[in-house]
């Protein structure tokens, strides 16, 4: 009997002997997928047309006084808000209001990049303000024409800004964005 136990203990601790040493797992990355974006020229009642991503839905208020909606992205809990104002001898005081937006986010970000956005044939020149860290938008833009038009625009997800959570799906957003800009045309004054 003693010889069975002792022979049954010297196999546990052969057999347990040969395995691999234990290994840390690898960091675990969210590895999230969207769709390919799929562009289509939106034309509503405002002085400019732009593409979307068919993916988001344009949402519009009670009052689309100065032509304000939403692109909704509802299976990322997304919003980017977009507000139009004529320019009426008041640009200095809409580019300021627009470069203070991303200000209002400086006390959560830890980095805020601004990128010039130029396009002399369609008349259209503006900014793209991208927000790194926990601040409560992660990218804002304005594009104007100058002289007439003013668009606004940022992006808001209903969630508690964890930037790590968020970054795939505002990486997706922040390029439709950049589609949005490229792609304003200003409607002729009649």
């Amino acid at each position: 009997m003693k010889t069975k136990i002792l022979l049954i203990s010297c196999l546990a601790v052969i057999i347990s002997a040969c395995q691999e040493d234990p290994q840390p797992k690898p960091d675990g990355f969210l590895a999230l997928e969207y769709p390919k974006p799929e562009y289509k020229k939106i034309n509503l009642d405002c002085p400019f047309v732009f593409e979307k991503n068919k993916y988001a839905q344009i949402k519009t208020g009670k009052s689309s006084q100065n032509c304000a909606f939403n692109l909704d992205y509802p299976n990322m809990d997304a919003m980017i808000y977009i507000t139009y104002r004529p320019v009426e001898k008041n640009l200095r005081k809409l580019l300021i209001d627009a470069q203070k937006l991303p200000e209002k986010h400086t006390i959560k970000a830890d980095a805020i990049e601004a990128s010039i956005y130029e396009n002399f044939e369609k008349n259209t020149f503006g900014n793209f303000y991208e927000v790194e860290g926990d601040a409560a938008s992660q990218a804002q833009f304005y594009v104007t024409d100058s002289t007439n038009h003013f668009l606004t625009g940022s992006i808001y997800f209903e969630a508690r800004p964890n930037y790590d959570s968020i970054l795939p799906a505002a990486d997706y957003i922040k390029k439709d964005i950049r589609h949005l800009m490229e792609s304003v045309e200003w409607k002729s004054s009649k």
